[in-house]
């Protein structure tokens, strides 16, 4: 690897460079992992930003994240009998018990993944 020089007033300069990163959103829950590895796993957190695999490593966290929130949530609802005929017969109950799933696999997710 052959570095160049940009020579400023009397001084030489190495000309250094990171590499491109993707510039792609790391989500909520990329986000919410973040938080956690600053505050608590500090060591890691300093080690994949050494790397440059911090961003990486978060949009695989978040990736993780929804794609179980989503299984985790259809099977809740499977399993309490939420389905499209109480979405015919009473929305209100259909969104609240959808809800309910909702929120409990995100509990689940966050603690499992973002916070592991």
């Amino acid at each position: 690897m052959e570095i160049t020089y940009t020579k400023r007033g009397d001084l030489y300069y190495p000309d250094l460079a990171l590499p491109e990163q993707s510039s792609e959103d790391i989500g909520r829950f990329g986000r919410m992992r973040k938080r956690y590895l600053k505050e608590h796993r500090k060591a890691y957190y300093s080690l994949l930003c050494m790397k440059l695999e911090l961003n990486d490593h978060l949009r695989e966290i978040n990736r993780q994240a929804v794609e179980q929130i989503e299984l985790t949530t259809s099977q809740l609802a499977q399993a309490e009998g939420v389905t499209e005929q109480l979405k015919a017969r009473d929305q209100l109950a259909w969104v609240q018990a959808m809800n309910s799933c909702r929120a409990r696999a995100e509990e689940i997710v966050v603690r499992e993944i973002v916070l592991a």
